[in-house]
Parts: C-alpha cells; structure tokens; sequence
C-alpha cells in the first residue's frame, strides 16, 4: 500500500496553529468553540453518514440546549449527567453545558445497575439526560430497578436529582411519557440567545468544566475534576504536538466519557478548524468505511481495536487515501504492529501517548518525526505545548519526578521509580472524596499517578506497570510490564498481561494470561521458557493461560483490570 504523506511540514503545521491562537487567551471550551464558529462559520465540525454540523450550527445548536438547560434550573456549578453514545448531540451537550459554567458528568454507557447508580448518586447530578435504549441495554428499565420515581425528579436514591430527560436512539419504542430531548429544547423557548452568549462569556476558565469517572483498574471508580483551562490547553498541546494541518479530520469510536476521545479528538480538533467523525460503536469495518466516506486523516484508537483493524484490512480492500496518520494508545504493543500499521495502512505518521484522567489527557506522546523503534520501547517524550505551554515549565504542560517508591527519594534518570507530576492540567482532586484527594498528591503538591516508568535524558518516558500491580514472589519484587515486554517479543503472542496471584509458599506467583496470534499456537512449557531464557528467575511466570481478547475484564479505554483478572483467575484455579 502507498504511504500517504501530510500535506505539510511539522513547522509549517505547528507556525499555522501558533499564528491562529498566539499570543494565548484562557478560553473555556464553549468560549473556544464560538471564536471558532464567528471566524470559520461554514467549516465542519461534525460528520455523520447523514447529516453534517458546521461550526455555526454547532453553536447555535449547543445555545438551545444551553437555554433548555437554564430554564430547567442549571446554574453555574450544577451538575448535569449525560448517558448516551457518541451521538452528535452528546457532544453538543458538552458544549451546552459550560456555556452556563455547569458541570458536564459524562457517564459511561455500560454501566448498569448498582455500578450506574452509584456514579449518579455520588456525583450529585441535578439533571439527566439519558439514552432510552441503545444496543439492546433498556436504560429506563435499569433506572427504574433501582431508582424509581427518577424521571419525575423524585426518587429517594438519587436526592439531587430533580430533572430527566431522555434522548430516543431509534432502537426502543415505548408510550411511556418522559420528557425528551426536543421537550428540552422547547423549555428553553424564552431564553434569548443573548442571555446564553452573555452567560457563555462570563463563565471562568478556571473553574470545573468536567466530572469524568476513572476507568476503575485498581477499584471502585473515582470522579476526577477537570477544569476548562486544563481541558483546552491539553487539547492544544495535542494537536500542536502532533502537528494537525488545517481542516484536519479523526474519525473514532473512542467514547465521550473518557479524556483520549474528548479532549485529544473532540477538542483537539477545534485548533486546526477540523471535523470529527464519531462512530456510536467500534467495528473495525464500519470504522475503514467511515475513513474513505469522508476522507479521514487519522483513525484514533486503543491497541484492542487497532489489532482488528489490521486483521481486517487483510480481508478486504479499503480506499485508505486520505488516511496518514493513527494514534493507538492506552496498553502495551507488540513490536511488530508499529510496522504492520505503516505496511497495511499506508500511515505514515504512528502516535501512542501516556497520560490518565487526572492528567486531563496524555502528557507524552510521540512525535511525528519519531522513529518506529521509539514507539516499541517508549511510550513518548515530553508533550510542547506552543502558545498554552507553561513557561517555568519549559513550554510543556506537566513534567514527571521519578522517585524510589519507599522513600519517595528522586532516582537518577533512566532508573524505574514511581512517577509524579506537576503542571496547571493535573486535576484538583477527587469529587467529595477528601481522603483520597489528599493520598493523590504529596506534600509538596505533586500529583501521585499510581504508576511506575522511567524517563530517560532526553525526556522520553516507558511505562513498566502499576505500582498497585506489583507483585512480590519469595520476597522480590516483579513489575509485570517487564514480563509482558518479553511475552510479547514471542512471534505467537499478540496479547500479555501477567498479575501476581496468591500462593502460600511463594507469597505470589506470576500468571502469564496469553492470546495467541493468529496462525499461532505456542504451549505453556515454550513460553515459559521463553521466558527463563530472557529473565531473571523470579520474574518467570509460573503458569501461562491462554485466553482470548474478549475474555479480558477491560476498563472503557481497553485496558486490562487486572484486580478483576485476579480474581476470575483465583475463583476458576
């Protein structure tokens, strides 16, 4: 397949960003989205297969939203929850809701039950917005089962909530009477558009823009802070870093609710007056499709899906013309795929990223100019943020200290430690969760990210596990990444994730949970010799389990829980 290159240079793409946003104004995100839409009024923003949103219509859009939203009682600091799919209206509501300083609580989709309830519950949501069903899960159903009264505003198990709302996907149809969308659109009526400019314009940069719950790989999730200023500046950082071009398009089924599709796609692609082009599900057809129906530049992903779009571009011929660039990120790779997504893609430009929600986003990535053999044993150097960067910072967003994680004493660069940061797009903490808002950062205000790597002198960092992953075999102490690193260099392996598990001689022993690559089938003795060979002793796993990739217990991202791991492996032993 050609290699598609960029229309432009890495300068002259980052010279056009810094020409069109310098010197910096602190912005919120809604406040972003209207100098964009006065400027550039007829580009798209948002592409369907149907129906396209210019940056006009997108704002104007999001003010009626905004006046339905005022008139149903939303003031500044109120939260507003919104469980729905990649709809375009779920990025709308984004927007509607900083225009009145509200918080927007994006929830995720799968959630159901106890699990949904409790993220309604703890975030205080005065107001909801809810899909009715989507993908076969009834939502009013869910909601009814533990919290009934809801669309009336009055049930007893969510106290704060005192309005409903719900968005029809097509798929459910009911004569139950609960508000609609448009119902809220009409509530709004008599609110001008002025008075949703006005208000739009006074909300301060600087305040709570976004409550998004973590993925949960250690425990229970977590309502994570975000700030406007935080959010737009990262998204900035993003597409400076990776140098998007003028009018540049990603296409993605990465979800809302998480920080790598809002803030690097969503509002990444505010800066070069781009399009996003969401998909409410992954298929890795539907998605190749998407790319040549409207032209894509870049396809964003998590490496679970990347891996079936490679084994789906070898099935079938797609017109990939457009396409230069992906960005897969959010768990280790094996090396060889960095070369497959060049030879069966045609990309010529290959990004993976390290960051979390409390970061706002990624806070190293790879860059365009990169070599592949840096995207096989690093996960990206420090991220330059043009204009928004910070300038005690060097022009970055946030830096990393690597400290021995028993003393908390720096370590030389280039040595495994636990890794903390600082810079103005970390989070303020955790949403009425005190304790562990003050465990998250150390006395002298870095912010503990839970995670172990090391940063070499030129400011490129590799992630070797999760502090709480660790395990300990007879005393030692084994960081899983360094046994995944090595599954994964085995021709038969595609996926590795390795976790201590209880053992009353050993303390733990480690478990290599494997999915074979394709047109392989490798047995347990030859990967754990594999292993010995390359290893220190008590870093060999003691069994290898083979599994497929949807077996997995994963987060929203596609990140492996390895706490759930633990114990679906335990109770099946």
């Amino acid at each position: 397949m050609d290699i598609v290159q960029p229309p432009v240079s890495i300068e002259e793409a980052r010279a056009h960003l810094e020409r069109e946003w310098g010197p910096w104004q602190s912005r919120t995100t809604a406040q972003v989205l209207d100098h964009v839409a006065q400027r550039y009024p007829d580009r798209p923003f948002i592409l369907t297969d149907n129906l396209t949103w210019t940056y006009s219509e997108a704002a104007a859009d999001s003010v009626r939203l905004a006046a339905g939203l005022w008139a149903a009682g939303i003031r500044p600091g109120d939260h507003v929850a919104v469980v729905m799919a990649n709809f375009p209206e779920t990025i709308l509501l984004k927007f509607a809701a900083a225009r009145l300083g509200a918080v927007s609580v994006s929830v995720n989709f799968l959630l159901r039950g106890d699990d949904l309830h409790y993220v309604l519950r703890q975030s205080r949501s005065k107001l909801l917005i809810t899909m009715d069903q989507f993908r076969g899960l009834n939502y009013l159903s869910e909601l009814d089962g533990f919290a009934p009264g809801w669309d009336a505003g009055a049930s007893q198990e969510l106290p704060d909530l005192k309005r409903a709302f719900v968005f029809p996907t097509g798929e459910h149809t009911s004569s139950r009477q609960v508000p609609s969308l448009d119902d809220l659109i009409a509530l709004g009526a008599d609110v001008t558009d002025q008075q949703i400019l006005e208000q739009t314009a006074q909300v301060d940069p600087q305040a709570t823009s976004d409550l998004l719950y973590t993925s949960g790989t250690t425990g229970r999730a977590k309502g994570v802070l975000l700030h406007h200023d935080a959010v737009v500046r990262t998204a900035y950082s993003s597409a400076y870093t990776r140098a998007l071009w003028d009018g540049y398009r990603i296409a993605y089924a990465l979800p809302i609710y998480h920080v790598f599709g809002y803030v690097e796609a969503t509002i990444g692609v505010l800066f070069p007056v781009g399009s996003v082009v969401p998909r409410t599900v992954f298929d890795a057809h539907d998605l190749l499709t998407t790319v040549e129906r409207h032209r894509a530049d870049e396809i964003m992903c998590v490496p679970a899906m990347t891996v079936a779009l490679l084994e789906q571009v070898t099935h079938k011929d797609y017109d990939l013309s457009s396409l230069s660039t992906v960005f897969s990120s959010g768990a280790a790779h094996p090396p060889e795929m960095w070369h497959q997504m060049i030879e069966r893609f045609g990309a010529s430009r290959l990004f993976s990223g390290y960051g979390q929600t409390e970061t706002t986003a990624s806070t190293v990535c790879i860059h365009p100019d990169d070599p592949v053999e840096r995207m096989q044993t690093t996960n990206g150097k420090y991220k330059p943020a043009g204009v928004a960067g910070d300038p005690s910072l060097g022009g970055r967003l946030a830096v990393y200290k690597v400290v021995d994680p028993a003393t908390g004493e720096e370590v030389p660069p280039g040595q495994v430690g636990e890794l903390l940061a600082r810079g103005p797009i970390m989070t303020r903490g955790y949403f009425d969760k005190p304790k562990e808002t003050a465990d998250l950062f150390t006395e002298d205000g870095w912010l503990r990210t839970g995670d172990l790597g090391r940063v070499d002198e030129q400011g490129y960092l590799t992630l070797t596990g999760r502090k709480k992953e660790a395990y300990r075999f007879s005393g030692e102490l084994v960081q899983p990444g360094d046994v995944e690193r090595i599954l994964l260099q085995h021709p038969g392996v595609a996926e590795a994730h390795v976790v201590g598990v209880p053992h009353p001689r050993f303390g733990e022993v480690g478990w290599a949970c494997v999915v074979p690559a394709a047109g392989h089938s490798p047995t347990e003795s030859e990967l754990i010799d594999f292993c010995r060979e390359r290893l220190a002793r008590f870093k060999v796993p003691a069994r290898v389990i083979f599994m497929k990739s949807d077996d997995f217990p994963r987060s929203v991202t596609g990140k492996v829980q390895k706490f759930k791991l633990v114990q679906q492996l335990t109770q099946g032993a």
